[in-house]
This record gives structure tokens, C-alpha cells and sequence, in this order.
């Protein structure tokens, strides 16, 4: 089955705002279960927000968010023609080995924040940053791995549907992986941002989209990330 995304638009320039609100407790390895779950949680799309017109390649997707007991709870839909990623463990560079999903989040009042990506095959990628003179250090020499964190600090699942061109992600975020709390309260508000990179196998550079307005293709750009309020009801 061939899908046509919808005539491409941009993202608004309004960093979203999201309530995340409390979920049951269901079962992660089920597809139908998670997406069961979600089902009440506002979308937040991925879009281009740095560019007039998405550009052709551009592959629609969401993410849902959530939270239960101390972990904030993600389940990211995507649309996507070749879906793959030549990753096979964990903390590769997984950005330039295929489709990537990426997490940013950075609790308010905090200097450092997280970066974790999951792959279609479900590998992971786990950094924390500590401050952006770190960042500009790091990009100007390409060598992030002092950024790098070690074992399973969250935990993530993929399904792959090529015959519908789509793919989805689940992720399960620990509060105390974030920052120092060890406990997730309603009321805490954490600046976000959910992002994507689209490859396909015949080459050229990958579509990249954000959740994120940016004015330039910049992930990193916490002026424009979205806020996520978490909610008791």
C-alpha cells in the first residue's frame, strides 16, 4: 500500500504546550494496548517549522504522551516508505545509521538535559548534556561520547508495519534518568522536544522533522521547545 501524505505544510511557530495526563496500566508488548491507552492523549505533530513548504520527502508523524508511576510514557506514530536502521547495539550514532526517533527533555529549572533515540530494530541511544558550551565543544570536534550514559536507563518498544508504511515507538522514561528526583509529581514541568530522522536506503540526506518550532533545522534549539505540564486528572 502506497501512502501520499497530505499537501506539505509547516509547523506552527507556537512552541506547544502539552498536558500529559496520568494512564492505566497496560500492556507494553501489545500494540493495540499501548495505542488503547494513548487513545484520549492529544497528538503533538512533527513538522518542519524552518521551511516555507515541508519538503517533498517530508513523512507525517505524532507522538502521544502520559505518565505513570515515575516514568513519562511516549508512543510515537510514523509514517515512513523504507523503514529501517543498520544499528546493532546500544549508544551507536544512530542519527546517521537510519530512521531515528529522538527525545529531548530538560525539567524546568535545570541546566542539563537528556537526548535518547530509539531506532525501528529498537536499538538505543542515551546522552546527557550538561550545558550548551558542552554542546558547541562536542559539535565543533564531532566526538559526543562524553555525553554517552551507560546501561538500560529506560526502556523502549518498536513495531515495524512496512506493508502500511508505518512504524511506532513506546518509551517508558524514569523520572530519576531525567534528573535528581525520584519521584514524578503532577504539578512538574519539563521542557520538551520529539524529533525524527528519515533515511531511505537509495541514499541522500535524511528528512529530519521536530515537534519543535524552530527557525533553523536545529534540535538543539531550547528557545523553542515545547513545555509539558503533568496533570493529576
Amino acid at each position: 500500500m502506497i501512502i501520499t501524505p497530505e499537501p506539505a505544510t509547516t509547523l506552527s511557530r507556537q512552541a506547544p504546550v502539552i498536558r500529559c495526563l496520568p494512564l492505566p496500566a497496560f500492556d507494553d508488548r501489545d500494540l493495540d494496548a499501548v495505542r488503547a491507552a494513548f487513545a484520549a492523549a492529544v497528538p503533538c505533530a512533527l513538522g518542519q517549522a524552518w521551511r516555507a513548504v515541508a519538503e517533498p520527502g517530508f513523512a507525517p508523524g505524532h507522538v502521544r504522551t502520559g505518565w505513570r508511576n515515575d516514568s513519562l510514557l511516549l508512543f510515537a506514530e510514523l509514517t515512513d516508505r523504507d523503514i529501517f536502521n543498520t544499528a546493532t547495539g546500544i549508544n551507536q550514532r544512530m542519527w546517521e545509521l537510519g530512521d531515528t526517533f529522538e527525545v529531548f527533555l530538560r525539567p524546568a529549572g535545570q541546566t542539563a538535559y537528556v537526548e535518547f533515540h530509539v531506532t525501528p530494530n529498537n536499538q538505543r541511544l542515551q546522552l546527557r548534556i550538561p550545558n550548551t558550551k558542552a554542546l558547541r565543544r562536542a559539535r565543533a570536534t564531532n566526538v559526543f561520547d562524553e555525553f554517552l550514559l551507560a546501561g538500560d536507563l529506560f526502556h523502549s518498544m518498536t513495531w515495524v508495519q512496512p506493508e502500511n508504511q508505518k512504524w511506532f515507538v513506546y518509551v517508558a522514561i524514569p523520572v530519576n534518568t531525567v534528573c535528581s528526583q525520584a519521584r514524578l509529581n503532577a504539578g512538574s514541568r519539563w521542557n520538551f522536544s520529539f524529533s525524527r530522522y528519515d533515511h531511505t536506503r537509495s541514499g541522500g540526506e535524511p528528512v529530519v522533522s521536530s515537534t519543535s518550532p524552530h527557525i533553523v533545522a536545529d534540535f538543539h534549539r531550547q528557545q523553542e521547545w515545547g513545555e509539558l505540564i503533568f496533570s493529576a486528572s
